[in-house]
């Protein structure tokens, strides 16, 4: 009986000889294959060839005037502005919480930059003081961060829903630009100011204002992905009660997060100014639809713990794209809400399937 046994072992070592060459091979197919299915399974490159066949589409549709260099540059300045709210916005989604008040936080800075810089340059005697735009610039700041630190406050401390507290400081926001405006928009913006970061270009090609929300972006995405206040953000999405227990400062960190997001609501009021030379209390009624829109369709989940700031910027220009796309062609206005909002109805429903999947595994 003793003899079988050896008989066995030779065959056995024999065939480890076998393998390299027969795994060698696949494994360069694997890992190209590995690449393109780690692409086709990011939700940013999706939405990006979703953006990219609104635009044929739409080029088609209208060749003459949608695939224009001016009008692809109207585009990007349109998307520059809702670029720096949806990055604040991605963050607070990230947390699993949601800001509502962007768009009037937005207005409210706006309202209180235009002011300052307005009674500062009065009171020098030159319009476009360069000191008067730099104290309107952080007074700007300054009450987009108040704003999103009560958010953030009341969220993280009086655990209070973010949908009610965002909800509240939105009408409140707005409510208050109205009272000190009496309703009417600002204006008497220095003209420096308009002249430069609201329609100058580097190099006569590229406008500051893309330049401002590219620098953002690409700002948010590193402070997202390669430092601590990124990964505390996603954990406490993650899970919130399990950050908790590990140490993490949840309270504190939200209210960061929520600041975070009114100081890019803040930055962006003053370059709405920069922009139009005036407040547009009535003009961004839509802010917080599209930003919810363009954060969720470029993979943030709604759900916390999964974000992407390259997402959310080319998320951005779904919204951007398509309001822009039908106003070209003739549709009436009312309609580009509705396909806006028809797009983030089906972004949340496939960001449902796409965590009721990972729950499966």
């Amino acid at each position: 009986m003793t003899t079988p046994t050896p008989t066995t072992t030779p065959t056995t070592t024999s065939t480890p000889s076998t393998t390299p060459p027969e795994t060698g091979a696949p494994t360069r197919g694997g890992r190209l294959g590995g690449i393109v299915r780690s692409l086709l399974g990011q939700n940013s490159i999706w939405i990006l060839l979703a953006f990219i066949l609104i635009a044929v589409v739409f080029s088609v549709l209208d060749p003459r005037a949608f695939p224009t260099q001016f009008n692809w540059t109207n585009i990007a300045i349109n998307a520059s502005i809702l670029l720096i709210l949806a990055t604040g916005q991605t963050f607070v989604i990230a947390t699993s919480g949601i800001d509502l008040s962007v768009g009037s936080v937005l207005v409210f800075s706006s309202v209180v930059a235009t002011k300052t810089m307005v009674e500062l340059g009065e009171r020098a005697g030159d319009p476009s003081s360069l000191g008067a735009i730099l104290v309107g610039l952080a007074a700007g700041l300054l009450a987009g961060l108040a704003w999103g630190v009560l958010n953030g406050a009341l969220v993280a401390v009086a655990k209070v829903p973010p949908l009610i507290v965002t909800l509240g400081s939105m009408g409140m926001a707005m409510g208050f630009a109205q009272i000190i405006t009496g309703g009417n928009d600002v204006r008497g913006v220095p003209i420096d100011l308009i002249t430069t970061v609201g329609s100058g270009r580097l190099f006569d090609t590229i406008p500051y204002l893309v330049l401002i929300a590219l620098a953002v972006a690409l700002l948010a995405g590193y402070v997202l992905n390669r430092t601590r206040f990124g990964r505390f953000t996603l954990a406490i999405g993650s899970d919130e009660e399990a950050s908790r227990r590990n140490g993490l400062p949840v309270r504190r960190h939200i209210i960061k997060v929520y600041g975070l997001a009114g100081l890019l609501a803040g930055l962006a009021g003053f370059l709405s100014v920069a922009r139009f030379g005036a407040t547009t209390i009535n003009g961004h009624a839509t802010a917080n639809l599209d930003t919810i829109a363009a954060v969720v369709l470029g993979g943030t989940s709604l759900f916390g713990g999964l974000a992407s700031v390259f997402g959310t910027t080319v998320g951005v220009f779904i919204p951007t794209v398509l309001k822009n796309g039908f106003t070209i062609i003739g549709v009436q206005p009312f309609w580009q809400n509705v396909a806006v909002g028809a797009v983030l109805i089906a972004a949340v429903y496939y960001d449902q399937q796409r965590r009721r999947s990972r729950s499966h595994r």
